[in-house]
């Protein structure tokens, strides 16, 4: 080896080593989290969360149309979205407008405008199904650790209601909606998962682009060290075994934890750095690389499919209560949304995720809308590219994998002749965009999906492969981190002791 070459070496592995010596903690930190990450989730409320939990619409109460309701707001601007559900246990009318909504009781077209304390009590309790006397209360103006994200903070103030058996409701002061849930088996897996893995702590997360900014630091920190570390061991590898041990030659120059960590970092170096490097990606830290998020590519496609949107006066001819009366007794709706379907006016029913019905207001309720009807709309419509490819897709696959299998199926695959290549997956249960993908958001799905989450639809699909891969690639990145801390240890306690001899 050359002086240079050798000189070279050296600033490899001084490099390594004190990044090692800085950060193998943290580093150690996110792979012990990564295993919990498996099978503990953030506590989050989405909307089959409400679903699930929401009372069922009965056609009896509801006494208002759509139009009589819309009339009580007394404005002229038109809603983005309507749609009837139960609240506080009375049929309700939600008018979106933007960010906005206004609330209608379809009992008495009273308009619900405030969120008094009894009534975020009642909320909480018929969420919880906890009585309303044990409940402790607290106004929760700042965020703590369940809170703390941005899309909070046009919530708040928020109400959270906890329970002795530590179930914790939080109800927004603003809207009257639960916005987080938690139980205390929930909070502990987050402690153990999300919350390290992510660096969800509330003093640094509280501070969105100083954490932002410290994540994608330490990310990119990470992915230098195995880099660095991979091309060491391998430039330090001698496949011709000449370095002489005390039991014969080897190929690894070193013993003890030395010998261990190049050895697995030989092995697990690779993962550890396209982990980090796809952890990084998470972070969007290249905007300039930033696809269009999948509702603004989902667009004219929609558009497409919606037509204009239905007034409120186009529901008259069939009222709320004889659609659910159409459905019958079988299929228990508890919300109702006021959609159209090439402009025609239509109430698509739920009565649970993927548990869907269409009732036209001129024709008979269906399970679904004809295939042929969703692809020739697409076809005709002004702004939508001519179609590249149209199929029906009936089981997960590399750009539609749900490893908890909540995405439905079957979908409609449609793909434009455009520039980005733009595809989209289209849910024939209510003719709406469930994923979507142009050029860019397919580098991000395996850079980072692929390359962080292992979400490949073979491995999805026989489970418990998935598991044991993933397990045992972080128990052998765990090892290599517990080498880095045995190493680091050793580093520093060396050089305390040269810096207490010369004192």
């Amino acid at each position: 080896m050359s002086r240079i070459d050798a000189r070279l070496k050296s600033v490899i592995i001084f490099i390594h080593r004190w990044i090692g010596v800085g950060f193998c903690s943290l580093f150690l930190l996110w792979f012990l989290s990564g295993m919990f990450m498996l099978y503990c989730a953030y506590p989050v409320v989405q909307e089959r969360d409400r679903l699930d939990r929401a009372s069922v619409l009965h056609p009896a109460a509801i006494r208002l149309s759509p139009q009589e309701a819309y009339m009580q707001l007394q404005t002229r601007a038109s809603p983005d979205r309507v749609r009837i559900d139960v609240f506080d246990g009375r049929p309700i009318y939600r008018f979106r407008f933007g960010r906005d909504e206004s609330l209608v009781y379809a009992d008495n077209g009273a308009v619900q405008d405030d969120f008094p304390r009894d009534l975020t009590l009642r909320i909480a309790s018929a969420w919880s199904g906890q009585p309303p006397t044990a409940a402790r209360v607290e106004e929760k103006t700042e965020e703590d650790q369940w809170t703390v994200s941005g899309e909070f903070e046009a919530r708040r103030p928020l109400r959270k209601y906890s329970w002795p058996d530590g179930e914790q409701v939080y109800v927004s002061a603003v809207t009257g909606e639960v916005v987080q849930y938690t139980t205390r088996a929930a909070r502990m897996k987050a402690y153990l998962g999300p919350i390290p893995h992510w660096l969800y702590f509330t003093p640094l997360r509280k501070h969105g682009n100083g954490w932002s900014h410290f994540v994608i630091a330490a990310s990119a920190l990470a992915t230098v060290a195995a880099i660095l570390g991979i091309v060491a061991g391998v430039w330090s590898y001698s496949p011709s075994k000449q370095y002489p041990q005390v039991k014969g030659r080897s190929s690894i120059p070193y013993i003890g934890s030395k010998r261990w960590h190049m050895i697995l970092g030989l092995v697990f170096g690779p993962v550890a750095c396209t982990w980090a490097f796809s952890g990084m990606l998470s972070m969007d830290p290249f905007p300039q690389l930033r696809s269009a998020t999948p509702a603004a590519m989902s667009t004219p496609v929609t558009q497409a499919l919606r037509g204009l949107p239905a007034p409120a006066s186009a529901f008259t001819a069939k009222s709320p209560e004889v659609a659910l009366l159409e459905l019958g007794s079988d299929f228990r709706a508890k919300e109702m949304e006021m959609i159209s379907f090439a402009g025609e006016p239509i109430y698509l029913a739920a009565a649970g995720p993927n548990e869907t019905r269409i009732v036209p207001v001129h024709g008979q309720p269906v399970a679904q809308f004809d295939r042929q009807s969703i692809v020739d709309r697409l076809r005709r419509a002004d702004g939508v590219p001519e179609l590249e490819q149209v199929r029906l897709v009936t089981q997960y696959e590399a750009y539609y994998v749900d490893r908890h299998n909540t995405l439905p199926l079957p979908v409609i695959f449609v793909q434009l002749k455009d520039r980005q290549h733009s595809a989209y997956y289209i849910d024939p249960k209510t003719a709406q965009v469930v994923q979507a993908f142009d050029a860019r958001s397919r580098w991000n799905r395996w850079l980072y999906h692929g390359l962080h989450s292992m979400d490949l639809p073979w491995l999805y699909r026989h489970r418990p492969i998935w598991d044991i891969v993933i397990l045992a690639l972080l128990i052998g990145g765990t090892s290599l981190c517990i080498t880095s801390l045995m190493l680091a240890w050793g580093v520093l306690r060396r050089n305390l002791r040269r810096t207490a001899a010369s004192l």
